[in-house]
């Protein structure tokens, strides 16, 4: 099983590209070492304010995927909002 977390991010003290790149690459790397799981920005948008990040993990056993992408999400939340974003929408595909 293959399991796809997307999270939509609102960077709302953003003013250039620069400001969003330094939030979404600081959730990408704390996720990485916390959770063991590959990231990704998915939309590389010319907007400053939003940003799409990919999280993905495989197992044998759905279970656990379920358990580590709920756990990811919560903690994906709380990175971003140390970081003056927000998760504004999330969900989970598996594969």
């Amino acid at each position: 099983m293959v399991a796809l977390l997307t999270l939509e991010l609102h960077i709302e003290h953003a003013q250039s590209l620069k400001d969003k790149r330094q939030v979404v690459r600081s959730l990408k790397d704390r996720l990485r070492a916390h959770f063991n799981v590959a990231t990704a920005e998915l939309d590389a948008s010319g907007l400053w304010n939003r940003a799409t990040v990919g999280v993905v993990s495989v197992s044998d056993s759905r279970d656990y995927l379920d358990g580590l992408m709920k756990n990811v999400e919560r903690q994906a939340m709380r990175i971003a909002n140390n970081a003056g974003a927000e998760v504004a929408d999330s969900f989970v595909e598996f594969l």
